[in-house]
C-alpha cells in the first residue's frame, strides 16, 4: 500500500491549487476514496472538501480525522520529477502528504473494519487562509453530525522522522492578520506641511505595536505582532505622501488574549491617527482560533504511541503558526498532533520543502491506531 500512497503523494504534488481553487485535487481525492467503498461520501463540503464516513453498523463513537488540502503561492523550487504543474504555487507545508495519509487511513478502514463506531474523514479545503474550517462547520451537512472526538496532524521539519509532538492545551495561537489604513492629505513635496504625510504615524504605530509584544511563548501574556508590509505614498518624487498601509500578523496564546490585543491595536490607531490628523480604518483577516488539544484525546494519541513502539515527545509549550483546526477543537473534544518530518528537512513555506514520503506510514498507522482504540 505504501508505494501506492506515494505515487497518489506526487499526483497531488503536481496538482497543487491556491485556498478555494481545490478543484483538481478534490476530484481525484474522491476517485481514489470511491475505491475504499466508504459508506457515505460526500463532496463540496464547505467549498471544495470532501467527507467520507466508514460505519461499522454497530453503536459506538464517532470519531473525526482531518486533513488538509490546499498548497500555497510559493514557485517549485525543487528538481523532481513531480513538480507542481501549476505555476507560482506548490505544496510547500506538506498538504498533500495530509491528504495522502488521511486515504491512508481509509484504504486501512476498509480492509479492516472498525468494530463498533463510525470514522469520517473529512478532506478540508482553505486551511492556508482560516476560511476552510469555518466554511465546512457552516455546511449543514456536516452540521448534521454529532462527533465524540476530533484528530488531525501536521508534519513538523527540525526534529525526528516519525517522532510524535503533543501537548495538552493550547497546541499553537490564536493568530489573525491586518491591514491599518491611513489617509492625509497630499502637498508638494517641496511644501509637505501644507498637506498630511502619514509618514510620523506610520512610524509611531510600528513603535507602539512592537511594544505590545511578548514573545515568551512559557508566558500566558505570549504576544507577536509581526510587520508584514508597509506601502506610503507613491513613486512620485514630486508629491507629499498622503496615504498608508501598515499589515500586520498578531498571534497569542488564546483567543481571550487575542481579543485583547486586537482592542489595544485599535485603540492605538485611534489615538495616533488622531494626534496626526488623518483618517484610519482597520480590515481584519485570516483569522486561525488556537487549537486546544484536550487532555483524553492527547492521553489517546500517547497511549497508540507505546503501542506502535513511536516515539513520543511531550512539547514545552506552543507552536507558533496558526492552523485552522482549532475552530473544530473548540466544539468538539480533540487534539491535533505533530509529525517529525526530519531534522533536516527545510521549513515549511520554504521554496525547497518537500514533504518526506517515509512518514506517510506513520501518519497512517497512528490515525488507524486511534480508530482502533476508540472504536473496539
Amino acid at each position: 500500500m505504501l508505494k501506492e500512497l506515494i505515487a497518489l503523494r506526487h499526483e497531488l504534488h503536481q496538482l497543487a491549487e491556491l485556498s478555494g481553487q481545490e478543484k483538481q485535487t478534490a476530484e481525484r481525492i474522491k476517485r481514489e476514496l470511491a475505491l475504499t467503498s466508504p459508506d457515505s461520501l460526500l463532496d463540496s463540503v464547505g467549498g471544495h472538501g470532501l467527507m467520507a464516513t466508514f460505519d461499522s453498523g454497530r453503536p459506538g463513537p464517532h470519531l473525526l480525522f482531518r486533513a488538509d488540502i490546499d498548497a500555497l503561492p510559493i514557485p517549485e523550487a525543487n528538481d523532481i520529477t513531480y513538480r507542481s504543474q501549476t505555476d507560482g504555487v506548490s505544496h510547500k507545508c506538506g498538504h498533500d502528504g495530509h491528504a495522502t495519509m488521511l486515504i491512508g487511513l481509509a484504504k486501512r478502514l476498509q480492509k479492516e473494519p472498525m468494530a463498533s463506531g463510525r470514522c469520517t474523514l473529512l478532506f478540508q479545503p482553505a486551511e492556508e487562509t482560516g476560511e476552510g474550517a469555518k466554511a465546512v462547520l457552516a455546511d449543514d451537512r456536516f452540521k448534521k453530525q454529532t462527533f465524540d472526538q476530533a484528530f488531525a496532524l501536521h508534519n513538523i521539519p527540525g526534529y525526528a522522522k516519525g517522532k510524535i509532538l503533543c501537548r495538552s492545551g493550547s497546541f499553537n495561537p490564536s493568530v489573525i492578520s491586518c491591514i491599518i489604513r491611513l489617509q492625509g492629505q497630499t502637498a508638494h513635496a517641496a511644501q509637505p506641511e501644507q498637506g498630511i504625510n502619514p509618514d510620523l504615524a506610520v512610524a509611531s504605530l510600528i513603535t507602539k505595536i512592537n511594544q505590545l509584544s511578548n514573545h515568551d511563548l512559557h508566558s500566558e501574556n505570549y504576544l507577536k505582532a509581526t510587520t508584514i508590509c508597509i506601502a506610503l505614498g507613491e513613486r512620485d518624487y514630486g508629491i507629499s505622501a498622503s496615504r498608508a498601509e501598515v499589515h500586520y500578523t498578531i498571534r497569542c496564546l488564546s483567543a481571550a488574549k487575542l481579543d485583547t490585543a486586537i482592542s489595544q491595536i485599535k485603540k492605538l490607531t485611534a489615538q495616533i491617527s488622531t494626534r496626526h490628523q488623518l483618517k484610519q480604518s482597520i480590515e481584519w483577516l485570516h483569522e486561525f482560533t488556537s487549537c486546544h488539544n484536550h487532555e483524553s484525546a492527547v492521553h489517546s494519541i500517547k497511549e497508540v504511541c507505546r503501542q506502535l513502539s513511536y516515539e513520543y515527545q511531550e512539547m514545552e509549550h506552543p507552536f507558533e503558526w496558526g492552523e485552522d483546526f482549532g475552530l473544530f477543537t473548540s466544539s468538539i473534544p480533540g487534539a491535533m498532533f505533530g509529525l517529525g518530518a526530519g531534522l533536516h528537512t527545510p521549513a515549511l513555506h520554504q521554496a525547497d520543502y518537500d514533504f518526506p514520503d517515509d512518514v506517510i506510514e506513520h501518519g497512517v498507522n497512528l490515525f488507524y491506531g486511534l480508530a482502533q482504540a476508540h472504536c473496539k
